[in-house]
């Protein structure tokens, strides 16, 4: 039991070290990098959505005949 819980504390100290090493973005790149995401998934959104919606009127034109 006592080297599980060394190793968990090692681990943890392990996290600890490398987050200390990660180059963090500065608030303009945050800024930038929210704001590509945020614009990529509403053009995503909206692509699906327009093939979802022509294709369901593609079907529904068919099975009306």
């Amino acid at each position: 039991m006592a080297g599980i819980v060394q190793k968990t504390g090692r681990f943890f100290s392990n996290v600890v070290k490398e987050l200390k090493r990660v180059s963090w973005p500065n608030r303009k790149e945050l800024t930038k990098y929210t704001i590509t995401v945020i614009s990529t998934v509403l053009f995503v959104v909206l692509f699906f959505t327009v093939i979802d919606l022509g294709i369901s009127w593609i079907i529904e034109t068919f099975l009306e005949n």
